[in-house]
């Protein structure tokens, strides 16, 4: 078992909400255990300008006071705010799975160069209210914090601090997502992360959660079934009419695990006759580069090395700015799969620009929309959407299809949950918009008999209460700071 250096401990156990409460994005629990602090994901708010607002504020604790940071996986929502926390003070471990550092090697140092990108653009054109505007965090940035990530392999019980023992448990989702299981004194508290699907078409289903005294979940599908229909078939579906007209089909995709998905269903509809051999373009050199990862982590998903070879083979990749823009210069039909998945940032910008205000295109959503994002906005309807400070009409049809999905829905949920032999004392619904997370408490009390409550932000839990207080805990919150936190008492 890894152990952390020895500290003092007392038999403090509390949990407080720092991110993913009342919204999907910004995932960060702070958990108190004993004399310790240990941060569980570390996730960049994003969406409503109110939520990104929070990436620059000072974070909510002293990160010089925190011991250990343990990400579920490699998502910008859960680990994107990893290099601020490190340039503001954080100097411990990150403990994650060897798939999530990987992809966090990947992830982390696109995110800074597109946030560079955009602060440039924003300078360039005078569109920012700072002078000068300035990145979030930089390259140089983004890799010195990969230097503190910590690789344990699921299932194997570690100390990312003294008397708490923590454990990982694949979640399906992406690559190296995980459940974390924290024990401290006979109290044991589980986070589930992403919960991926039962039957995704490319990750293995995820590991039941282990009996706890406490569950934190999430909700980002919690009012949500997803389609009956295959994937195969919706793709089919939207895809070939936009095809046959000579149409340009713009699939916005998360680098990792969407566009893996997406590029194995189309290539595979191809080789069967069922959609056109039109030209498949990939314009994410770094979904590139985590497809290669797919043959380093063979375990954790269904795709073959015949799968891999023939994404390979049929996908053009498109690395250079210049191959990029004489992209947006070619007349379809074609398929382009390009990031971000939500239109928050990234190369599919300017395919936007270039192919939205055509009517014979077609834009495909296949994934969660977070409020406040471009991708919301186009699912909503609007005919107008901003793109570096110039208004773009939207004449292509927009489809959103459901099964592309790497997140459970409401169902499924449940039955991850009632997996479990025995009720915790009580369950908060994280990482989900309100609605949605309120959808899922009250099923979670109506079917499983569980006693729910959505999460808060800042919300403080003492995780030592006894039994007959705990339903209460559910109900209302402690609204007092972490210890130390944000008045005066770090340091």
């Amino acid at each position: 078992m890894h152990t952390s250096p020895s500290k003092a401990t007392s038999s403090r156990f509390r949990l407080t909400f720092l991110g993913a409460a009342g919204t999907v994005t910004g995932s960060r629990y702070l958990v108190e255990a004993g004399s310790c602090r240990v941060l569980v994901d570390c996730g960049l708010f994003q969406g409503y300008k109110a939520l990104r607002l929070r990436n620059r504020a000072p974070f909510p604790v002293e990160p010089g006071s925190i011991d250990a940071v343990i990400l579920t996986h490699a998502h910008l929502d859960h680990s994107g705010y990893l290099p601020r926390l490190v340039e503001s003070g954080y100097r411990g471990p990150v403990w994650c799975t060897p798939a999530t550092r990987d992809l966090c090697g990947i992830l982390l140092p696109d995110s800074a160069q597109l946030l560079e990108e955009e602060a440039g653009y924003a300078n360039l054109k005078g569109s920012s209210r700072h002078h000068p505007a300035e990145a979030l965090y930089t390259v140089e940035q983004a890799h010195r914090c990969l230097r503190q990530l910590r690789p344990v392999a699921y299932r194997e019980p570690f100390e990312p601090v003294p008397g708490l023992v923590a454990t990982l448990l694949p979640q399906g989702h992406i690559l190296g997502a995980a459940s974390v299981a924290l024990e401290f004194q006979g109290t044991r508290l589980v986070f589930s992360g992403d919960v991926g699907r039962p039957h995704d078409l490319v990750m293995n289903p995820p590991s039941p959660p282990p009996e706890s005294d406490w569950l934190v979940v999430e909700s980002t599908y919690g009012n949500r079934l997803h389609a009956g229909a295959a994937l195969d078939e919706e793709i089919e579906q939207a895809l070939s009419p936009v095809l046959a007209r000579g149409g340009v089909v713009i699939i916005p995709a998360f680098a990792v695990g969407r566009a893996q998905l997406l590029l194995h269903a189309v290539i595979s509809l191809q080789a069967k006759g069922r959609l056109p051999a039109v030209p498949v373009h990939l314009n994410s050199p770094m979904a590139s580069d985590v497809t290669a990862l797919y043959e380093r982590y063979k375990a954790e998903h269904r795709l073959t090395h015949q799968d891999l070879d023939l994404i390979r083979k049929v996908t053009r990749v498109v690395n250079s700015v210049d191959e990029s823009k004489a992209l947006n210069r070619r007349h379809g039909p074609m398929i382009i799969v390009s990031a971000s998945g939500m239109l928050t940032g990234g190369r599919v910008l300017h395919h936007l620009i270039a192919f939205a205000p055509d009517h014979r295109n077609a834009i495909v959503l296949s994934g969660h929309q977070a409020g406040g994002t471009r991708g919301a906005a186009l699912a909503a309807g609007a005919t107008h959407i901003r793109i570096y400070g110039q208004e773009v009409r939207v004449k292509a049809q927009v489809v959103e299809i459901s099964s592309a999905s790497a997140h459970a829905d409401a169902d499924e949920l449940l039955e991850w949950m009632g997996a479990v032999g025995k009720a915790p004392r009580a369950v908060f619904v994280t990482h989900g918009e309100p609605d949605a997370a309120d959808a899922l408490r009250r099923r979670i009390e109506h079917e499983l008999g569980w006693n729910a409550c959505v999460a808060e932000q800042m919300q403080s839990v003492d995780l030592t209460m006894p039994e007959a207080d705990a339903h209460c805990a559910a109900r209302t919150h402690d609204a007092g700071p972490p210890h130390g936190a944000a008045t005066g008492l770090d340091g």
